[in-house]
């Protein structure tokens, strides 16, 4: 995770998780990427908007009901390559990538 971190543009000043396990090392995650590490509130989602918009897009590929265990690797890409390439208002209309 830290790795990933460190692979993107220097603009992350704070990251916000839920609760889950992949940050049990916050404290060392926050240390190396020199960032605040903040934990939303159970039920809070709004505390995650950007987490909760994507979960929203992906959605829309793969609904609620949806088995994951008929998605191929293909299936991941084309999502991934239409997410990445869509413009975003807080991104002034450009693409993530």
């Amino acid at each position: 995770m830290i790795e990933f971190f460190k692979s993107l543009p220097a603009r992350n000043q704070t990251i916000t998780s839920d609760n889950g396990r992949e940050f049990a090392d916050h404290k060392r995650i926050a240390r190396e990427l020199r960032t605040d590490v903040k934990f939303a509130q159970p039920y809070s989602s709004w505390e995650r908007a950007t987490n909760e918009n994507m979960n929203g897009l992906v959605r829309q590929y793969f609904p609620k009901k949806f088995s994951f265990g008929k998605i191929t690797d293909e299936d991941v890409e084309f999502v991934m390559e239409r997410l990445n390439n869509r413009t975003r208002k807080c991104l002034d209309f450009k693409s993530p990538k």
